[in-house]
């Protein structure tokens, strides 16, 4: 999971149709009207039936009053890095610090030979951008007051800084190979791809090259805004990039800002109607889940325990069973509880993915909750076969479990080295600096509470995303799915009592056992929950094509 934690950034991405330059601006002004934060425009210089992208952008901004404007993305084979650098300091002082500099390296190299520019081999083209960010951010008074950038590329000897511009102006550069996203990570302050050339899937190691090539800088990966182009059909049947309501859309995005951390997300679309549901809709909406997500909430209902749940008695009213489906048997369990058929392992028929089971050891003398009232959902169907994606979908459930599972294996060894006074205080830190990479000076409390707020996020993701569109897709799932969401909300409780008994123990209010009282319970709801989780949604993901 890696949200850098970015506010939320709407856009739109517009043609710069010279035959339709009126309703160009107009489509401009209608997102700054809709509650749009970014109009971007295409640059294309050899193409004729293009407006001049820098050009248009002027009249944007003087015709809007809000919304920030940006190249998407600036062709810099045949914009000399110095004058782009004084053209958008130029707008961005005119705008009052409405400009950031969407940066490309170039592409349709035959055009820009056409129109006097060079043609680069791929490494070439990544030193020349190279060249190009150093010289536009020495331009804005970066570093002295004059410039001299000798490279193989572009060279500027003793060029005076200036106009500096009226804010810092983001450089967001579009990338998608290896070397070029190391660059991004060296000295970009965004990542631009569009969704039409790019792999979802390959987002966490696209993520990981960038991440790394920032520590390597000496910068933190969070430098790097990340934000995609989008594109896609409100309703069923798109040919492409994201369909559904404006609330399918939502989900969608909000789990690609949470999983995968992208905050900035432009919609390529003329459509009026397309960029105004993308505004009044789908933004608010990305907004409140993004919002619940980080702030670790999870939405209350009339059924269930909230928040405030108290984890050491089981709910008022226990999730209703609907009977045991045709996939299986209600979980057994509890204190002491023996094997059951949860506790062996089942690889599912023609699916070739196997569930975690729950080997029914629990740590606690306290139930979270009556395992035995668990619905089950639909069987699957006999001799389906599945996609190597659908495979895929389903395995994915487990992995990010296992990742859960694997934090909490390690919360535990901790707390039974601090409670074994085998790690003092400061041997307790430098261990969990190494266990966490991104992070220093670590305490006991503050592993204890990063962990909870990443099984909060997962679960309110899950709440708000994944569950919802089963339910859609197979009403029969639905028993399953809402009991999945109420004992998230007793999760959420059992959290809250790990947080008061980490407070107590630094406090000197409370001691170890108590922490070690509810980590344990917490041991066991999740570890019982993850598996029953599993069970009965490996194959739904897989068949109901959830991504």
């Amino acid at each position: 999971m890696a949200d850098y934690g970015h506010e939320l950034l709407f856009g739109s991405f517009l043609t710069p149709q010279a035959e339709r330059a009126d309703e160009v601006v107009a489509l401009a002004q209608l997102a700054e009207r809709v509650g749009l934060d970014l109009v971007t425009v295409q640059d294309h210089p050899y193409q004729p039936a293009f407006l001049d992208t820098w050009t248009l952008l002027s009249v944007i901004a003087a015709r809007t009053e809000r919304v920030r404007v940006a190249p998407n993305v600036a062709n810099l084979p045949l914009r000399p890095p110095a004058v782009l650098a004084r053209s958008a300091a130029s707008l961005d002082l005119l705008s009052g610090g409405r400009v950031e500099l969407g940066l490309g390296a170039g592409a349709f190299w035959e055009a820009i030979v056409a129109n006097g520019g060079p043609h680069r081999t791929p490494a070439e083209a990544v030193v020349a951008l190279d060249e190009a960010i150093r010289i536009i951010r020495a331009l804005w008074g970066r570093a002295g007051r004059t410039v001299k950038v000798e490279g193989d590329h572009y060279r500027v000897t003793g060029a005076k800084v200036g106009p500096l511009p009226a804010h810092d102006i983001g450089i967001w550069v579009g990338a998608y190979k290896p070397r070029m996203l190391r660059l991004v990570g060296r000295l970009a302050d965004g990542w631009l791809p569009s969704l039409g050339y790019l792999d979802i899937d390959r987002l966490p190691e696209l993520n990981a090259i960038i991440d790394e090539a920032a520590g390597r800088a000496g910068r933190s990966p969070a430098d790097v805004r990340r934000l995609l182009n989008i594109t896609g059909t409100f309703g069923r049947g798109g040919s492409g990039g994201i369909s559904g309501s404006p609330d399918d859309w939502a989900e969608r995005l909000a789990d690609l800002t949470l999983v995968h951390g992208v905050t900035g997300f432009i919609l390529g679309s003329d459509d009026p109607t397309d960029i105004q549901r993308f505004g009044a809709e789908v933004a608010p909406a990305v907004r409140e889940l993004v919002d619940a997500a980080r702030a670790g909430t999870v939405p209350t209902t009339a059924d269930g325990p909230g928040p405030g749940t108290a984890p050491d008695a089981r709910p008022d009213r226990a999730p209703s069973s609907t009977g045991t489906g045709a996939s299986g048997h209600p979980d057994g369990g509890g204190s002491g509880g023996g094997p059951t058929d949860s506790t062996v392992a089942r690889e599912i028929p023609g699916l070739g993915v196997t569930p975690t089971p729950d080997d029914g050891k629990r740590h606690s003398d306290t139930a979270a909750w009556d395992e035995g009232t668990r619905p089950t959902g639909p069987a699957p169907q006999e001799g389906r076969t599945y996609s190597a994606r659908e495979r895929a979908q389903g395995q994915h459930l487990i992995d990010v479990h296992d990742h859960l599972r694997q934090e909490l294996t390690q919360l535990r060894d901790l707390v039974d080295q601090v409670e074994a006074g085998v790690l003092d205080v400061g041997t307790a830190r430098s261990h969990l600096n190494e266990m966490t990479l991104r992070q220093n000076n670590w305490t006991l409390g503050a592993y204890c509470e990063s962990y909870c707020r990443v099984v909060t996020t997962h679960h309110t993701i899950e709440d708000a995303t994944m569950l919802p569109h089963l339910r859609r897709a197979d009403p029969r799932l639905g028993p399953v799915t809402r009991r999945l969401e109420e004992e998230h909300r007793v999760i959420h409780g059992v959290i809250e009592a790990v947080d008061r008994a980490l407070v107590a123990l630094v406090s000197g209010d409370g001691d170890i056992g108590g922490l070690r009282s509810a980590v344990d319970l917490l041991t066991d709801a999740l570890l019982s929950h993850l598996s029953y989780e599993e069970r009965e949604l490996v194959e739904p993901l897989a068949r109901l094509s959830y991504h």
